[in-house]
C-alpha cells in the first residue's frame, strides 16, 4: 500500500523544538524527492524545506532558514524535520509530500499541490505558551 505518515507534531512553547517523521511505504523511496509543506488556517500551503533523492539539494522557506533541519535515511524510509526555535507563526498543519523527478527549488515552490505524486494525512503543530 503506498502512503507517507507523518508524526512527532504536537503541542510545544515557543523556543522549543520538534523533530517531524515521514515514513513512506509502498514505493521506491530513494527515487523521490520529498518535501515538508505547512498550512495554517486560512492561508495557502507553503514549503517548509525539500531533500532531494540522495539529499544531496535541499531547499528551505527563508522563514525556517537557520531553524529547521531535513534529513533522510533511505534504508529506512524516513525523512525527518527537525524543528528549532519554534514561534507562534510556526503553527500548523505539517503534511510530507514525494514528487519524481523534480528539483528541491521546484517541487517546493513551483509545484501545485495537485502535481505532487503522494501526500501523507499531515500532523499538527502547535506554539503556544
Amino acid at each position: 500500500q503506498l502512503q507517507l505518515v507523518e508524526s512527532g507534531g504536537g503541542l510545544v512553547q515557543p523556543g522549543g523544538s520538534l523533530r517531524l517523521s515521514c515514513a513512506a511505504s509502498g514505493f521506491t523511496f530513494h527515487y523521490y524527492a520529498i518535501g515538508w509543506f505547512r498550512q495554517a488556517p486560512g492561508k495557502e500551503r507553503e514549503g517548509v524545506s525539500c531533500i532531494s533523492s540522495s539529499d544531496s539539494n535541499i531547499y528551505y522557506a527563508d522563514s525556517v532558514k537557520g531553524r529547521f533541519t531535513i534529513s533522510r535515511d533511505n534504508a529506512e524510509n524516513t525523512v525527518y524535520l527537525q524543528m528549532n526555535s519554534l514561534k507562534h507563526e510556526d503553527t500548523a498543519v505539517y503534511y510530507c509530500a514525494a514528487l519524481f523527478g523534480t528539483t528541491v527549488q521546484q517541487m517546493c515552490v513551483m509545484t501545485k499541490w495537485y502535481g505532487m505524486d503522494y501526500w501523507g494525512k499531515g500532523t499538527p503543530v502547535t506554539v503556544s505558551s
